[in-house]
């Protein structure tokens, strides 16, 4: 189904020439480069480290930041061809944000809950003690056993003002700094408390977004109240959220059934390699959620854990899945195309630099 309401001259924009896809593959970050003539060149650019999160900043050419499980933050300022580390090398680190407003911060969350901030691009760290304050007894992750330790499962700043800071805790909170992380919120109600992923709309400081267990849900006063929706939607655990670069009522949510018996160790289905049964949706200006097809896989088999859209092209999408294969969408997710290389994998992050 066509997307209404949207110029057809903006749908079949085409993205720059020199696209670089960012994933974290479990053998460190990968990347994918498409040159001029339209060919694309896969390396991994980060090998032999356990690569957990990406952020890119898209309000400077080149800058990516990649967090890692067991070698803190590292620095690319060349759309992830070579890397440095950064700092925070004791850290478990599972999510990074930075704002267009202020490359020079960027927030890490880690495992576990804690948050840390750098005001000089990564070059120093400080831990943003009052989060401290805000965790609670409750806070565990019961899919990683044995020590069920919360962390910091998404986050994200705002790109007008980068003391905007929104934190979700995987089966725990969502919460809200608004300055610069020196206090925050108690959780915010109806934001789903087991979180899987955060992120602020590229320009608009209004509208962020959730993907989380219980479904999707949606700010647009900077995350001081959300909106839970699951209408239209056949399975509402979601995993990965993304929303186009230029209208930010347009949003995407990958979203699996909660469980199944035939699930390993009864696992929500959006984790099971093979047997993912999930689905990408789309929704517009407060409409329900739209399954989309398009020549997507249906039902998506590997789990879809990567999600994209490129500031610079309004309209494209990328979809990552677990085991490598990445999709493109032009035109708001109407009709896609497999792109012609794989991944290693796409176990947790995509992003476009």
């Amino acid at each position: 189904m066509t997307l209404r309401g949207v110029d057809p001259a903006r749908r079949a924009g085409a993205p720059a020439d020199d696209v670089v896809l960012l994933a974290t593959s479990g053998q460190g970050v990968e990347t994918a480069s498409r040159t001029g003539d339209h060919t694309w060149t896969v390396s991994t650019t980060l090998p032999g480290v356990r690569a957990s999160c990406l952020a890119a900043h898209g309000g400077v050419a080149g800058l990516v930041y990649a967090g890692t499980r067991d070698r803190g933050v590292w620095r690319s300022e060349d759309r992830g061809v070579t890397w440095r580390p950064v700092g925070l090398a004791e850290c478990d680190v599972t999510s990074l944000a930075v704002s267009r407003a202020d490359p020079a911060t960027v927030y890490a969350g880690c495992k576990p809950a804690t948050v840390f901030v750098s005001r000089d691009g990564g070059d120093t760290w400080f831990e943003l003690d009052a989060f401290r304050r805000v965790r609670r007894w409750y806070w565990l992750s019961p899919a990683e056993p044995p020590d069920m330790r919360a962390y910091v499962m998404g986050l994200a700043s705002s790109p007008t003002d980068p003391d905007v800071i929104v934190a979700g805790i995987e089966a725990g909170a969502v919460v809200r700094s608004s300055d610069g992380g020196r206090s925050w919120s108690p959780h915010r109600r109806s934001a789903d408390r087991d979180c899987h992923a955060l992120t602020f709309h590229a320009s608009d400081g209004h509208w962020v977004y959730e993907a989380g267990g219980g479904g999707p849900a949606v700010s647009r006063d900077a995350g001081e109240h959300w909106t839970h929706t699951v209408r239209g939607m056949a399975g509402r655990y979601s995993v990965a959220v993304a929303a186009d670069a230029l209208r930010p009522e347009i949003w995407y949510v990958a979203a699996a059934p909660v469980w199944s018996p035939r699930a390993p160790l009864r696992m929500p289905l959006g984790h099971t390699d093979g047997g993912a049964t999930a689905t990408l949706y789309r929704t517009s200006g407060g409409a329900g959620w739209e399954p989309l097809r398009g020549g997507l896989p249906t039902p998506l088999d590997y789990p879809p854990y990567g999600l994209a859209t490129d500031p610079a092209a309004p309209g494209h999408v990328y979809l990552g899945l677990s085991h490598g294969e990445v999709w493109h969408s032009r035109d708001h997710g109407d009709a896609w195309q497999r792109l012609p290389f794989r991944f290693a994998g796409v176990r947790r992050a995509l992003a476009v630099a």
